[in-house]
């Protein structure tokens, strides 16, 4: 019983800070951007439900602890709901409430009486934080700890495989893909894990020579000792550089920022891909993890890190960098999901305050509730697909399968 409570800690906690710190940078960032343009604010909440921890500052703002770490909260003063998006009527009677109780001219403080182009900022904010974040992350560590560059030198090519099939030999130093220059393993691995059934050009250098070839990815599953078992593209070698190639780099400030921004694209452009690759139909989406999946992912990444022949102190150090890592690819991930075009979601506020742009009035209230009732469905929607792929990972169907036999 003990040893399960332990473990059910180490996926648990390390989860909730995570996730606690990306959620609160992402709101910071609506609020920072909403004070920064005079917006009234009622309360900051880390952690959701009733306080535990609250304190009123000089400008009337709670700033609250809630008792269910789960992310936090920004609540502007007038906001009946965070879907809250009323229409010209709506917006008129706020008007007139806000004039009777505060005097005329106060609804100027209120975040519905801003600019369009005031409120789509403090909206984008947000998302926008959390690519800061990661790009802030990513600095941090390729500056203080730096990375290991190994070229993608091929060591043995499978028999039968994607890779013996387009020719690729032993010793082949693999140069470009699909004209795209790659300089360590890790970008080779990247590309071909989401091209399963396309072909990708490389041009590798044999010799002195340089040779170019084709070849297509095979899609296998294969058991990944963090995300448990996923189909992806395999090509079929073996990349190890050859001793001396292999190379650590710690990057000065300028060129840390650079590499952090070039990973954090990296990473946003891997979800774009795969994503698309599901719109087209070429990938089922078995990968999307939601809660469960990430909680085991960040508890497995921890007992990964913590087992390292190492002292303790070494050991924690391991630890936090790991899973400062994980919440730099975290804050991406939230980051672009925000911006998805859902309404619920700031990606669903900014298109309808395109619209009110463009037609210099807001969306009627009962085409934005009808938005926010379809945004709320798939929404829940995508989050029952993704735990239905978290809990067959985690074989809970074999499991009570196996208690009813």
């Amino acid at each position: 019983m003990l040893d399960f409570i332990g473990q059910a800690l180490i996926y648990v906690v390390p989860f909730l800070l995570v996730l606690t710190l990306v959620v609160t940078i992402h709101e910071l960032g609506h609020f920072w951007v909403a004070r920064a343009f005079g917006v009234k604010v009622d309360r900051f909440s880390i952690g959701f439900g009733k306080g535990v921890l609250s304190r009123t500052d000089k400008h009337g703002i709670e700033w609250r602890l809630g008792w269910i770490p789960l992310g936090g909260y920004v609540k502007f003063s007038g906001d009946a709901d965070p879907s809250s998006v009323p229409d010209s009527r709506g917006l008129e009677a706020m008007r007139e409430e806000i004039a009777a109780h505060d005097g005329q001219g106060a609804e100027k403080d209120y975040f519905h009486f801003k600019p369009v182009w005031q409120r789509a900022l403090i909206v984008a904010a947000g998302p926008f934080a959390n690519f800061v974040l990661a790009v802030t992350i990513f600095t941090l560590l390729f500056s203080l700890i730096g990375a290991e560059i190994r070229p993608p030198r091929i060591v043995n090519v499978v028999p039968d495989s994607a890779a013996a099939e387009a020719g690729f030999q032993p010793g082949d130093l693999i140069l470009r893909v699909n004209g795209r220059a790659v300089e360590d393993d890790v970008a080779v691995q990247r590309m071909v894990t989401l091209s399963a059934g396309d072909p990708l050009d490389f041009v590798v250098r044999r010799g002195e020579q340089d040779v170019a070839l084709t070849a297509t990815p095979r899609r296998v599953e294969t058991q990944n000792p963090i995300a448990g078992p996923v189909r992806m593209g395999v090509l079929g070698v073996e990349m190890r550089p050859m001793p001396g190639e292999a190379t650590h780099m710690r990057y000065p400030p300028h060129e840390a920022v650079w590499q952090g921004m070039k990973e954090t694209w990296s990473v946003l452009e891997t979800t774009v891909t795969y994503l698309g690759r599901i719109v087209t139909g070429r990938e089922s989406g078995d990968q999307l993890s939601g809660p469960l999946g990430i909680a085991k992912a960040s508890g497995a990444l921890t007992n990964a890190a913590a087992d390292v022949e190492a002292s303790n102190g070494i050991r924690l150090a391991n630890v936090l960098l790991t899973l400062i890592s994980f919440a730099a690819i975290l804050s991406i991930g939230i980051g672009f999901l925000n911006l998805l075009p859902i309404p619920v979601l700031d990606g669903g506020h900014l298109l309808f305050y395109g619209y009110e742009a463009v037609a210099r009035r807001p969306l009627a209230a009962n085409i934005q509730e009808m938005g926010y009732r379809v945004g709320l469905v798939l929404l829940v929607g995508l989050m029952l697909f993704a735990t239905w792929n978290d809990l067959r990972k985690l074989s809970l169907f074999q499991f009570l399968g196996g208690l009813s036999s």
